[in-house]
């Protein structure tokens, strides 16, 4: 199974367990990994690209990293905000799965709440200071304006969303449909055709 099926929320396909290197700034770990996650076989450059040059996370949160996969968002949003509630939703039990034993094994004995779960188990009051993801482009255009407008639509007051995105796989696109749709968004910064686009909840 190849990363096309990384959104399914029944991987198949026989596993086979690894691990990658998350090298990004002060953070230098290995995080469990398998088949039918994305980026099973190494941290993906934009991923990457995220966590070196989007805003560290609010203190206080809560905090959401959206489409977790294997978790180095979270892990790397756990260690930078340690205080902070923190949610990693996905729809793949086995990214769940990964991602909880990886926050598990990386996090400190002061970090705060973190809770791994699929998207519907996020209780609906839950408002988020910070959103992180390499939002999961291949669902298709429709699909993926709905995930993205039911999540940012749980901004906080004033809160932000940092999204990383390929300009060959609409990155341009889906910032003018944000600001469109009244998502206030800026491109903070943009390498080997990846966009890091910074979203601003909308006003009350």
């Amino acid at each position: 199974m190849g990363d096309s099926h990384y959104f399914s929320a029944s991987p198949g396909g026989k596993r086979r367990a690894k691990s990658v290197e998350l090298r990004v700034g002060d953070l230098d770990m290995e995080l469990a990994t398998d088949r039918g996650v994305f980026a099973a076989d190494e941290v993906d450059f934009g991923t990457r690209y995220l966590l070196a040059e989007a805003p560290r996370p609010p203190q206080d949160g809560p905090l959401l990293d959206l489409g977790c996969g294997y978790g180095p968002i979270a892990v790397a949003l756990s260690r930078w905000a340690p205080q902070a509630p923190l949610w990693a939703v996905d729809v793949n039990p086995r990214a769940l799965e990964l991602c909880r034993a990886n926050l598990d094994r990386h996090s400190s004995d002061t970090s705060g709440d973190a809770t791994v779960c699929h998207p519907d188990e996020v209780p609906p009051g839950v408002r988020f200071a910070s959103v992180y993801s390499n939002p999961p482009i291949r669902i298709g255009k429709a699909a993926l304006h709905n995930v993205l407008a039911q999540w940012l639509g749980r901004l906080a007051d004033e809160g932000r969303a940092y999204l990383v995105v390929n300009k060959n796989l609409g990155a341009d696109s889906l910032a003018r449909w944000l600001n469109q749709q009244q998502w206030p968004t800026t491109r903070l910064s943009s390498r080997r055709g990846y966009r890091i686009l910074e979203v601003v909840a909308k006003s009350p």
